[in-house]
Protein backbone atom coordinates (compact mmCIF):
# COMPACT_ATOMS: atom_id res chain seq x y z
CA UNK A 1 0.00 0.00 0.00
CA UNK A 2 1.67 3.10 -0.90
CA UNK A 3 1.91 5.97 1.30
CA UNK A 4 0.02 9.46 0.95
CA UNK A 5 3.23 11.35 0.90
CA UNK A 6 3.47 9.30 -2.56
CA UNK A 7 0.07 9.34 -3.60
CA UNK A 8 -0.64 13.08 -3.40
CA UNK A 9 1.87 14.18 -5.45
CA UNK A 10 1.01 12.07 -8.18
CA UNK A 11 -2.38 13.07 -7.73
CA UNK A 12 -1.81 16.74 -7.92
CA UNK A 13 0.41 16.26 -10.99
CA UNK A 14 -2.58 13.48 -12.75
CA UNK A 15 -5.69 15.48 -11.71
CA UNK A 16 -4.48 18.92 -10.14
CA UNK A 17 -7.70 20.83 -10.40
CA UNK A 18 -9.73 18.66 -7.93
CA UNK A 19 -6.66 18.05 -5.60
CA UNK A 20 -5.77 21.87 -5.39
CA UNK A 21 -9.71 22.54 -5.07
CA UNK A 22 -10.29 19.70 -2.17
CA UNK A 23 -7.10 20.38 -0.61
CA UNK A 24 -7.81 24.12 0.08
CA UNK A 25 -11.11 23.82 1.01
CA UNK A 26 -10.07 21.20 3.77
CA UNK A 27 -7.66 23.97 4.87
CA UNK A 28 -10.18 26.51 4.86
CA UNK A 29 -12.96 25.10 6.36
CA UNK A 30 -9.91 23.48 9.26
CA UNK A 31 -9.67 27.80 9.69
CA UNK A 32 -13.14 27.53 10.30
CA UNK A 33 -13.11 25.31 12.94
CA UNK A 34 -9.54 26.42 14.95
CA UNK A 35 -11.48 30.09 15.12
CA UNK A 36 -14.20 27.89 16.91
CA UNK A 37 -12.11 26.63 18.86
CA UNK A 38 -10.33 29.81 19.77
CA UNK A 39 -13.18 31.98 20.69
CA UNK A 40 -13.79 29.16 23.19
CA UNK A 41 -17.75 28.30 22.38
CA UNK A 42 -19.39 24.85 20.96
CA UNK A 43 -17.98 23.80 17.55
CA UNK A 44 -20.83 25.18 14.87
CA UNK A 45 -20.22 22.11 12.20
CA UNK A 46 -23.47 24.32 10.46
CA UNK A 47 -21.06 27.09 9.51
CA UNK A 48 -18.00 24.67 9.21
CA UNK A 49 -19.91 23.66 6.50
CA UNK A 50 -21.43 26.65 4.81
CA UNK A 51 -17.60 27.56 5.12
CA UNK A 52 -16.53 24.62 3.14
CA UNK A 53 -19.23 24.97 0.68
CA UNK A 54 -17.84 27.76 -0.11
CA UNK A 55 -14.69 27.11 -0.53
CA UNK A 56 -15.57 24.33 -2.48
CA UNK A 57 -18.22 25.52 -5.29
CA UNK A 58 -16.04 29.06 -5.37
CA UNK A 59 -12.53 29.94 -3.62
CA UNK A 60 -10.78 26.86 -4.28
CA UNK A 61 -11.83 26.84 -7.91
CA UNK A 62 -11.24 30.54 -8.34
CA UNK A 63 -7.78 30.17 -6.97
CA UNK A 64 -7.46 27.45 -9.35
CA UNK A 65 -8.27 29.14 -12.16
CA UNK A 66 -6.90 32.70 -11.39
CA UNK A 67 -3.55 31.22 -10.33
CA UNK A 68 -3.51 29.56 -14.10
CA UNK A 69 -4.43 32.49 -15.59
CA UNK A 70 -1.98 34.69 -14.02
CA UNK A 71 0.55 32.42 -15.12
CA UNK A 72 -0.85 32.29 -18.52
CA UNK A 73 -0.53 36.42 -18.84
CA UNK A 74 2.59 36.51 -16.94
CA UNK A 75 4.36 33.46 -17.13
CA UNK A 76 7.81 32.94 -15.67
CA UNK A 77 9.73 34.12 -12.27
CA UNK A 78 11.57 36.92 -13.17
CA UNK A 79 11.53 39.50 -10.20
CA UNK A 80 9.84 42.04 -12.37
CA UNK A 81 6.92 39.26 -13.51
CA UNK A 82 6.22 38.30 -9.96
CA UNK A 83 6.02 42.02 -8.55
CA UNK A 84 3.48 42.21 -11.76
CA UNK A 85 1.66 38.93 -10.65
CA UNK A 86 1.27 40.17 -6.96
CA UNK A 87 -0.24 43.52 -8.03
CA UNK A 88 -2.90 41.85 -10.31
CA UNK A 89 -3.83 39.42 -7.28
CA UNK A 90 -3.80 42.18 -5.07
CA UNK A 91 -5.72 44.45 -6.76
CA UNK A 92 -8.16 41.97 -8.79
CA UNK A 93 -7.90 38.44 -7.65
CA UNK A 94 -8.31 39.68 -3.40
CA UNK A 95 -11.24 42.10 -3.70
CA UNK A 96 -13.01 39.17 -5.89
CA UNK A 97 -12.55 36.72 -3.25
CA UNK A 98 -12.95 38.63 -0.39
CA UNK A 99 -16.13 40.19 -1.98
CA UNK A 100 -17.42 36.76 -2.27
CA UNK A 101 -16.49 35.33 1.12
CA UNK A 102 -18.83 37.82 2.51
CA UNK A 103 -21.65 37.49 -0.20
CA UNK A 104 -21.43 33.80 0.24
CA UNK A 105 -21.65 33.45 3.70
CA UNK A 106 -24.30 36.28 3.78
CA UNK A 107 -26.28 33.65 1.36
CA UNK A 108 -26.20 30.44 2.92
CA UNK A 109 -26.74 32.40 6.29
CA UNK A 110 -29.93 33.28 4.53
CA UNK A 111 -29.52 36.58 5.63
CA UNK A 112 -31.73 39.20 3.87
CA UNK A 113 -28.99 42.07 3.23
CA UNK A 114 -26.24 40.01 1.27
CA UNK A 115 -24.43 42.84 1.00
CA UNK A 116 -24.80 44.05 4.48
CA UNK A 117 -21.07 42.53 5.92
CA UNK A 118 -19.80 43.02 2.77
CA UNK A 119 -20.25 46.71 3.26
CA UNK A 120 -19.66 47.11 6.40
CA UNK A 121 -16.50 44.84 6.46
CA UNK A 122 -14.74 44.56 2.92
CA UNK A 123 -12.37 47.95 3.46
CA UNK A 124 -11.08 46.74 6.95
CA UNK A 125 -10.57 43.22 5.62
CA UNK A 126 -8.91 44.08 2.36
CA UNK A 127 -6.19 46.74 4.16
CA UNK A 128 -5.67 43.53 7.05
CA UNK A 129 -5.18 41.08 4.39
CA UNK A 130 -2.57 43.35 2.93
CA UNK A 131 -0.46 43.26 5.73
CA UNK A 132 -0.56 39.43 4.61
CA UNK A 133 -0.94 38.41 1.06
CA UNK A 134 1.16 39.79 -0.88
CA UNK A 135 3.97 38.02 0.79
CA UNK A 136 2.17 34.89 0.99
CA UNK A 137 1.95 35.25 -3.04
CA UNK A 138 5.63 36.85 -3.59
CA UNK A 139 6.91 33.37 -2.15
CA UNK A 140 4.01 31.45 -4.17
CA UNK A 141 5.08 32.55 -7.34
CA UNK A 142 8.45 33.21 -7.30
CA UNK A 143 8.91 29.51 -5.30
CA UNK A 144 5.87 27.24 -5.61
CA UNK A 145 5.51 25.15 -9.04
CA UNK A 146 2.52 25.68 -10.84
CA UNK A 147 0.93 22.74 -10.13
CA UNK A 148 0.60 23.19 -6.45
CA UNK A 149 0.13 26.99 -6.27
CA UNK A 150 -3.62 26.47 -5.16
CA UNK A 151 -2.55 24.08 -2.56
CA UNK A 152 0.20 26.59 -1.16
CA UNK A 153 -2.79 29.12 -1.02
CA UNK A 154 -4.78 27.04 0.59
CA UNK A 155 -2.65 25.75 3.61
CA UNK A 156 -1.48 29.58 3.77
CA UNK A 157 -5.49 30.80 3.53
CA UNK A 158 -5.72 28.08 6.51
CA UNK A 159 -4.31 30.89 8.60
CA UNK A 160 -6.31 33.39 6.74
CA UNK A 161 -9.67 32.19 7.11
CA UNK A 162 -9.09 31.49 10.97
CA UNK A 163 -9.13 35.64 10.54
CA UNK A 164 -11.75 35.68 8.05
CA UNK A 165 -14.24 33.74 10.15
CA UNK A 166 -13.57 35.12 12.87
CA UNK A 167 -14.37 38.65 11.70
CA UNK A 168 -17.28 37.29 9.17
CA UNK A 169 -18.88 36.11 13.04
CA UNK A 170 -17.64 38.64 15.28
CA UNK A 171 -15.54 41.10 14.01
CA UNK A 172 -14.83 44.30 12.01
CA UNK A 173 -12.33 43.03 10.06
CA UNK A 174 -9.64 44.45 11.60
CA UNK A 175 -6.73 42.39 13.02
CA UNK A 176 -6.93 44.27 15.97
CA UNK A 177 -11.07 43.41 16.84
CA UNK A 178 -9.47 39.75 16.84
CA UNK A 179 -6.56 40.81 19.14
CA UNK A 180 -8.72 42.67 21.34
CA UNK A 181 -11.30 39.99 21.16
CA UNK A 182 -8.63 37.41 22.67
CA UNK A 183 -6.79 39.61 25.09
CA UNK A 184 -10.55 40.25 26.84
CA UNK A 185 -11.13 36.63 26.33
CA UNK A 186 -7.95 35.89 28.22
CA UNK A 187 -7.98 38.66 30.94
CA UNK A 188 -11.67 36.58 31.38
CA UNK A 189 -10.62 33.47 31.94
CA UNK A 190 -7.33 34.38 34.16
CA UNK A 191 -8.28 34.13 37.74
CA UNK A 192 -8.48 36.89 40.00
CA UNK A 193 -5.17 38.04 41.20
CA UNK A 194 -4.63 38.16 45.35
Amino acid sequence: MASWWRVFPRAARRYPWPTNVLLYAGLFSAGDALQQRLRGGPADWHQTRRVATLAVTFHGNFNYVWLRLLERALPGRAPRTVLAKVLCDQTVGGPIALSAFYVGMSILHGKDDIFLDLKQKFWNTYKSGLMYWPFVQLTNFSLVPVHWRTAYTGLCGFLWATFLCFSQQSGDGTVKSMFIFFLRKEAGDRPPEK
